[in-house]
Order: C-alpha cells, then structure tokens, then sequence
C-alpha cells in the first residue's frame, strides 16, 4: 500500500472528477465557505484525519479543508460506501491522500483507518467514531498529538457520549450531527430520500400498495416513513421510545411491536442505531419474499448471524440483494445489511450535504481554535454557527425572510405588555 493512497485504480479519476464537480454545483454553503477559507487559512499547517463515505460530497469537503489550509487524509467509514472514482480523482486531481476501496473486506478497512492514523493528526474527523474508538484502545500514546474531534453521525454520537460519561474521552469532540442544520434536513430529508433511492435500485420493486416497516422514528425515521408514504406505500412504524411511538401515529402511520409489524411486511429497514433490531423470532415470524435492509450506521441491526444459521442456502439473486433460503420462506436482504443508501445508490443529495458539510468545516475550525477551553465531552457548535449556515443556505436559495423590528423585539423582551 502506498504510505499517500490506496484506491482502485487511478485511471478512473477523470469521472470522478466529473462527478466531483457535478456534486459541487448543489453545494453553495460550502462554495461560500471555500473561497473565505481560501482566503483565510484557518487550518493552516494542520493535518486532518478523516474517516468518511467517500462520495462526491466528501470530497467537496475534502477540498475546502485543503483550501483551509489542512493536509488531509481520508479513509472510509463503511466497507461498500466508496465512490472508487472520485477516490481516485481526490489523490490525481486534489492532492488528498485517500485509502479506500468500495467492497473492501474488514482487514483492508482496518488497515486504512491505521494508514490514515499512521499520519499524526492534530484532528480527527469521524462518522461513527471509529477513529477515535481506535485511538482510544490501540493508539492511547498517540492521544497527545490530538488537539480534538468532530462527528457527523447519530451513532457516533451516542458512542462517544457513552465514552464521555465513563470519564475515558480524552480530547473535546464537536457532535455536528447535533446541529439543527445537520440533524434536521441530512437525517430527515436526506436519508429519506437515499435510503428509497438505494432500496429501489438494489430491486427494481414497486412500493405503491406495499406494506413498508420503518423500525425506528428519530430524524431518520421520520424522513424514511414520510417518503415511503409518498411512494404509495402502506406505513407501519416500530418504536420502543413512548414519545415517538405517539409521534408517529399522529403523523398518520400505524404503529405496532416489530414482531406483529413482520408478520404484514414487504419491505423492512431499520434506522434505529441499535443491534438485533431484527432478530430470530422477526425471520420466524416474516412472510415469504419479506425484503429487508438498513439505513443506520453500522451492519448490526439485522442479526444476520442468526438468519445465516437458520438458512439452507443463500444465493446472490442480484448486485447487493442476497436471497436466504429458510426452507418453508425465502428472505431477502440488501447490501449484506450495510447502509442501503450508500451501497446500492450514491447516499444523501448534494444539496443537503451542503449545510452537513458547512457544519463539518466550521467544526474543525472551531475545534482547532477553542479546543484548549473545552472539556473532553461532546459539544454542539454554537448557535450563532447554525443560524449561518441557515441564512447562507436561503441566501443560496432566492429565499427572504423577514426581522423583527425594534418594537418586536422589546415586546418579546418585556413581561409587561399583554392583552389589551
């Protein structure tokens, strides 16, 4: 492996160029942000590693923490999310050394997130925080060097609050899946429409009158329901949280335990971020020909283990759908139970990575900036932060809105005026 990439084949960069610039023209949040950080430098000398889907959108990013000033390596953060050709593109094109390969099996993807750690970063950018998971439990001694972190995802998040509250986090980690202008648009509308998208394309099926499962209604859910619904198809949302089990239902979705959801489904995909969300009792209890998939970060969701153990034969029946043969049913499921949206389509719109992205280099420069008065927790960038990008985002949009005047705001300030 070359110490500066590791890629498919560099001969494919001219399309992944192409496709680079093609994401760009939807992205002008981070357009704007490029030409001040091009202009300012503010990650100067800095050296970024970073552990992302490398797609067309990320290597946007990518170019704008270049253009910052950084020396960035990136590595992937799911075995079968790579875009090979603007890999390629980003090490011929940009000068950014990149160490993936879609379809990659667990050693090669182990080893480019060592190839990029083996660079020294001050900062490490993560989505699901393997990163940090590795600095942590292999690299401790290494831990110094960092000043500190950001994270883009759910699940990253949720590991990295549970390391905070042991008291074993040892540098401070800004948590961009937390900002509003993260969470609210890339989970909800982003993942709703790449996860149908990546589902579609891996089966060529029709959703109208199909009866479609979303286990879980957080940002993701709420986005994968309301565009499933769309399609025509017949919802049912699965929940263990009260709250959002009664959100759901007064959105207009059924709402049922996953073993009495599996019995009616066509379609399942889990977005909940937790293990075994589809276990042994699920694959008893499904219909023939259920196809089932997921949308969370990691390949544990569906308790594909299980499912193995109880198949007579699996059979690869097309590109990322898997057929398991349980004797009395066949099952189906996508992209080996790895991100749909991202295996068997191209993952979130341009247009939405845009503001996740603003958040992205934003994060690194303000962790680079404040990191020294920061405790080693996770942080939300400010708020002044997020209400940026939002105007940037209108600005870009053709969009006006209005401001309160002066009396507005003292009436909003004041205790005193009421009903007249």
């Amino acid at each position: 492996m070359n110490k500066n990439y590791d890629v498919k084949d560099l001969n494919l960069a001219k399309a992944g160029k192409a496709r680079i610039e093609w994401a760009f023209k939807d992205m002008p949040v981070l357009g704007t942000i490029a030409k001040d950080f091009d202009k300012r430098k503010p990650l100067k000398g800095v050296k970024i590693a970073a552990c992302l889907h490398v797609t067309a959108e990320t290597a946007n990013l990518g170019i704008v923490l270049k253009k910052a000033g950084a020396d960035v390596y990136l590595c992937a953060s799911n075995p079968l999310s790579t875009q090979d050709d603007v890999a390629a593109s980003l090490v011929k094109d940009f000068g950014i050394k990149v160490f993936a390969i879609k379809g990659e099996d667990s050693k090669t993807y182990f080893s480019h997130i060592k190839a990029v750690l083996d660079s020294h970063p001050q900062i490490v950018m993560d989505d699901g925080a393997d990163l940090v998971s590795e600095l942590h439990k292999n690299r401790v001694d290494q831990i110094k060097e960092i000043v500190g972190s950001t994270e883009e995802t759910t699940t990253g998040v949720i590991r990295l609050i549970s390391l905070a509250k042991e008291g074993k986090l040892k540098f401070p980690v800004v948590g961009v899946n937390e900002s509003k202008t993260k969470h609210m648009f890339d989970n909800r509308y982003g993942t709703g429409q790449s996860t149908l998208d990546g589902i579609i394309r891996a089966t060529n099926k029709l959703l109208a009158g199909q009866v479609f499962v979303v286990a879980g209604y957080g940002w993701c859910g709420k986005g994968l329901a309301m565009r499933a619904r769309g399609m025509g198809a017949h919802v049912i949302v699965t929940e263990i949280d009260p709250l959002k089990a009664l959100e759901a239902n007064m959105d207009g979705f059924q709402v049922m335990s996953m073993i009495d959801a599996c019995k009616k489904a066509d379609f399942i995909c889990t977005v909940t971020g937790n293990k075994h969300v589809i276990d042994s009792s699920h694959f008893k209890a499904m219909k023939d020909g259920c196809i089932i998939s997921n949308s969370g970060h990691f390949d544990i969701e569906i308790n594909l283990v299980a499912l193995k153990k109880m198949s007579k034969k699996i059979s690869n029946v097309r590109p990322f759908v898997e057929e398991y043969d349980l004797g009395n049913k066949k099952i189906c499921v996508l992209a080996d139970g790895r991100l749909v949206n991202l295996a068997s389509a191209e993952g979130h719109p341009s247009s939405v990575m845009d503001m996740s992205f603003a958040n992205q280099s934003y994060g690194a420069e303000y962790i680079w900036k404040n990191a020294s008065k920061l405790s080693h927790t996770v942080h939300t960038l400010p708020e002044e932060i997020d209400a940026k990008i939002a105007k940037l985002k209108l600005s870009a949009l053709g969009i006006k809105i209005d401001t309160l005047t002066p009396d507005q705001k003292k009436y909003l300030g004041s205790w005193e005026e009421g009903t007249n």
